[in-house]
């Protein structure tokens, strides 16, 4: 028997039933983070008083900043997504980038977008 080259259409059917998902769920933390750092509906600090406000612009730049890192990585992950679904379309999908052999379906279940097998994964 031939060694399987693709998934077959009922599979890449199904990842990317996963894949839409996750990226719903990524663009909606995404939006949060966004959120975060503009303050898009929060009180915050802004309406009390001055004292306190001051205490609190050490903190409230800490969190601007990892809000501005998590956006940033959920940004990069969304966009992993999107390319997933390109390679699904293409029917690429699950080839490994790196040995060209298909990537084993419970790897690409925990992380969809990946693009290279465990083999090649551990040789970099």
């Amino acid at each position: 028997m031939a060694e399987k080259v693709r998934y077959s259409d009922e599979e890449l059917q199904e990842f990317k039933e996963l894949i839409l998902n996750k990226l719903e769920l990524a663009q909606r933390d995404y939006e949060l983070f966004n959120a975060a750092i503009t303050h898009n509906g929060e009180n915050g600090t802004q309406d009390t008083s001055p004292t306190f406000h001051a205490l609190e612009d050490g903190g409230e730049d800490l969190s601007k900043e990892e809000a501005g890192r998590l956006a940033a990585r959920q940004l990069k992950f969304i966009q992993s997504l999107k390319a997933a679904l390109i390679r699904i379309e293409n029917k690429t999908y699950g080839v490994c980038r790196e040995t060209g052999k298909l990537i084993p379906k419970e790897r690409l279940m925990a992380v969809p977008h990946a693009t290279l097998s465990i083999e090649a994964k551990n040789k970099q």
